[in-house]
């Protein structure tokens, strides 16, 4: 599969998420973005000492703070009356987000989310310290992009990117903008301006050894980016961080989210329509001083709340990748194939053991007999049901029904793709990436991996140009 070119323009023809193919466009391929409709802060800013005695910059703060304007255009206000003070506001961490009208196209998108999660907590103020949220993808990567990046007063000076490897770090800037020839008249540029690695280092990103990042002009700056349940947008909502430590520990969550759901972290949590909850926790931070000695500070940082069963999340008898499940099962008997041997009677046969289903699923017995009198199909019908099947889903479904256990399953499912021209340490690679390591363990983390593949049965190069952006343009 040929590579992004230097302009971001594509080749001749793209694999993109899902196996679809994207024909080329006069704006090429890139990477997707999800749009943002607004802005929830994580703390408030304040005046400074030396601000809050002028009388006029304090007039200027409180009645901004009571008009729901942004930070920003408060700083601003107060920069165009009192242009000797410098730096007027300074940050404060608390125990709830801001969330103002002005940092939201609609203001009255701000309204709504105090209106609904908004509490007040004893000072007579509503404020927003705990709200729900659901993730638009299941790469954490997409919902929690973050860098390392220098700011000038109007963009980004320096940022840091990471090679298709994902083992070496560049930093990144602004290529200059060519000019005409014996002229000072700017080149008008084709899809915006162009990048390059930074000239004077290299090109790589070495914290230690970078001016910038030893003077505090260079920071880890982050974002999670999501949708809030109740609150009717097309486009997501984002709330900035730069704390290592939250976004940290975000990651662990969300890889353990992912583990056991067979990598997904999209969407409500379970059929119970249980989503995230994005809240602050104090807690002590290690840090080093300007001395080298290490101290611990109270900050209040973003924690993410995963309220769910987790024994609900590893039960395939659960909610709607239960009911996928059991409709797997229902055509695979249609077709004249075994039942589903840990769906027998009440009782689960996992991968690790048996366990009794009957008291706490129902759903776990069919309501019309043992899955072993269903398997006694005719063989009459079976050969009409396979006859009806399409011919790519031929060749893979013989072996659906030879896989007593999660082990196999996933052997049958690398099988398949090295039937295809993946090689297992290959596929092995892009299934961690695109379902999580726990795919194997998880039973609709094994029935995705099938699906996928069994899609691509009649197309094995389009399911190799998949894998290869996956692991070699995306990475």
């Amino acid at each position: 599969m040929e590579n992004v070119a230097t302009n971001g323009q594509a080749g001749p023809v793209a694999v993109v998420q899902g196996g679809a193919l994207a024909v080329p466009t006069l704006l090429g391929r890139t990477a997707p973005r999800i749009p943002v409709a607004g802005r929830i802060r994580a703390g408030i800013k304040v005046l400074t000492r030396r601000a809050a005695e002028n009388e006029r910059v304090r007039a200027i703060y409180e009645r901004g703070v009571e008009q729901g304007k942004s930070f920003d255009s408060i700083e601003r206000e107060i920069a165009d009356a009192a242009p000797d003070l410098k730096n007027p506001l300074a940050p404060k961490n608390v125990p709830y987000f801001t969330v103002r009208g002005e940092d939201f196209p609609n203001p009255e998108i701000a309204r709504q989310i105090t209106d609904l999660f908004g509490e007040d907590r004893g000072d007579g103020v509503k404020r927003l310290y705990r709200f729900p949220v659901v993730f638009p993808a299941d790469a954490w990567q997409s919902v929690m992009p973050h860098e390392l990046v220098a700011w000038t007063a109007n963009e980004r000076r320096f940022w840091s990117e990471y090679a298709p490897d994902g083992q070496t770090r560049y930093c990144m800037s602004h290529a200059p903008v060519p000019v005409v020839s014996g002229t000072r008249r700017a080149i008008r540029v084709w899809g915006g301006r162009k990048t390059m690695r930074r000239a004077d280092n290299g090109g790589l990103c070495d914290p230690e050894s970078c001016a910038e990042y030893q003077d505090r002009k260079c920071n880890l700056s982050g974002r999670f980016i999501f949708f809030i349940p109740g609150i009717k947008s097309i486009s997501a909502f984002e709330l900035p961080t730069n704390s290592f430590y939250a976004m940290n520990a975000a990651i662990q969550k969300f890889q353990t989210i992912g583990f056991m759901r067979g990598g997904r972290i999209s969407g409500f949590l379970d059929g119970k329509h249980t989503p995230f909850y994005l809240t602050k926790r104090l807690v002590e931070v290690p840090r080093i001083d300007e001395e080298g000695r290490p101290v611990r500070t109270s900050q209040w940082l973003i924690e993410l709340e995963a309220p769910v069963d987790v024994a609900a999340l590893l039960r395939p008898d659960e909610g709607l990748d239960g009911a996928e499940a059991r409709a797997a099962e229902a055509l695979n008997v249609l077709e004249g194939g075994p039942a589903d041997r840990r769906f027998a009677g009440g009782t689960v046969f996992g991968d690790d053991g048996v366990i009794d289903a009957s008291a706490s699923s129902p759903r776990a017995a069919p309501a019309h007999g043992l899955a072993s009198d269903r398997a006694a199909a005719p063989a009459s019908v079976a050969g009409q049901g396979r006859a009806e099947m399409p011919a790519r889903n031929a060749r893979l479904e013989p072996q659906r029904e030879q896989a007593p256990n999660g082990g196999d399953e996933a052997a049958r499912v690398a099988q398949a793709a090295a039937a295809l021209g993946v090689v297992a340490e290959r596929f092995e690679r892009y299934a961690d990436k695109r379902w999580g390591r726990g795919w194997k363990m998880n039973a609709n983390g094994r029935k995705r991996a099938f699906d996928e593949v069994a899609g691509f049965a009649d197309d094995g190069e389009g399911f190799r140009a998949k894998v290869d952006a996956e692991l070699d343009v995306f990475s």
